[in-house]
């Protein structure tokens, strides 16, 4: 963008990592068009409008609609936390790079589609809007695609970051122990004989209490590493306990 007007804009600081461009305190100079909106202004810069909250023009709130003019200061904030998604239940859908997150999310009884596969962002920002779910991902070209329900950055590459990071910015409802965490698919109470085609001798023998999945038949009973599981679900309902 050049040859139009010159405005000042300055990033949140939890945006700075998408402007390496700009200064330290997150502000720039930058020339516009003359016809793009501050929406598309921004996000020609590197943040995601995902990631925006609200936006102030010389101190005022304007949408992301919004034409700048020459020597316009604007502020640019990230979005409000807890978030709120109008319209449908909150749940998810996560691209192939986060299995470890939709498994960690489904075993909180979170809703949450997941592609093991790399099916391409124009598919998965269509199931988005198809299923109303929530896309999470870490590719920012997939985050800027109109045709989305909604969409959240994940930030953090590590796993129990990025659980945090979900848990803190959405505030879903949590239901631990109540889905597969292979398929998403709802888990009811069975009996050692419905699912013994699953078991090896030694389960068979030490177990007695078992779920099994509504959709895919998967069984579930508290194998070695439940221990590490609890501890997972523990912290999450804590911490959302603390949020409130």
């Amino acid at each position: 963008m050049n040859n139009g007007p010159e405005i000042h804009i300055e990033f949140a600081p939890e945006l700075h990592l998408f402007v390496p461009q700009a200064r330290p305190s997150g502000a720039l100079r930058t020339a516009t068009d003359g016809v793009s909106s501050l929406g598309h202004v921004v996000e020609s810069l590197g943040v995601p409008l995902t990631e925006v909250g609200t936006l102030v023009v010389d101190g005022r709130e304007v949408p992301a609609s919004h034409v700048p003019a020459e020597g316009e200061s604007v502020r640019v904030r990230t979005v409000t936390r807890p978030q709120r998604v109008p319209g449908a239940p909150l749940r998810f859908l996560l691209d192939v790079h986060l299995g470890t997150l939709a498994r960690r999310l489904r075993l909180l009884g979170v809703d949450t589609a997941y592609e093991s596969t790399d099916i391409g962002d124009p598919a998965l920002a269509a199931r988005s809007a198809a299923e109303q779910r929530v896309m999470l991902s870490r590719d920012r070209g997939l985050l800027r695609r109109r045709e989305l329900w909604a969409g959240a950055f994940v930030y953090s590459t590590r796993p129990e970051e990025q659980l945090q990071e979900v848990l803190d910015r959405f505030r879903p409802d949590l239901r631990p122990w109540t889905r597969c965490t292979a398929c998403n698919g709802l888990l009811r109470q069975a009996t050692k004989d419905e699912v013994a085609d699953q078991l090896k001798h030694g389960t068979h023998r030490t177990y007695d209490v078992f779920a099994q999945c509504r959709d895919c038949g998967r069984a579930y009973w508290k194998g070695a590493h439940h221990e590490q599981l609890e501890a997972i679900v523990e912290q999450a309902v804590s911490r959302s306990a603390q949020h409130g």
